[in-house]
């Protein structure tokens, strides 16, 4: 099976050694993503803080020819759980009619104190035969 990684140059991924998304025969995987950092995009909105995040992991589809139709899962990872009604209402404006499965977990903190929520992807590409 070939790997198909995705690179967008952030800050982070060169930090962590990691590709922004990979797909792996009919799956793509969207790694953590977060409302950007320069100038604490919507510092203190959790909804806004979700908007962006979520929409920038769905782009992150696009170099596979994929879009939000093909979401099968998300993860929402939270700083405080007072911001759960604010995140969740992001997710379901976005994903309303594509009711991926979707988990949510309120953790300890994230590596940049303004960042107040993350999120990661899963999606289908189809049935595709594995590359020899």
């Amino acid at each position: 099976m070939a790997l198909e990684r995705v690179r967008t140059g952030s800050v982070w991924e060169e930090t962590l050694g990691a590709a922004r998304a990979v797909a792996a025969g009919n799956v793509v995987l969207v790694g953590g993503t977060m409302p950007p950092t320069a100038g604490a995009a919507a510092v203190g909105d959790p909804y806004e803080q979700a908007r962006v995040a979520l929409a920038d992991a769905v782009a992150a589809l696009t170099p596979f020819g994929l879009g939000i139709e093909s979401v099968v899962r998300t993860r929402l990872y939270l700083s405080h759980s007072r911001d759960v009604e604010e995140v969740t209402r992001a997710h379901q404006e976005l994903f309303d009619a594509v009711r991926p499965v979707t988990t949510l977990v309120v953790v300890s903190g994230f590596a940049d104190s303004r960042i107040l929520v993350q999120v990661e992807l899963e999606a289908y590409r189809g049935d595709r035969e594995a590359a020899s």
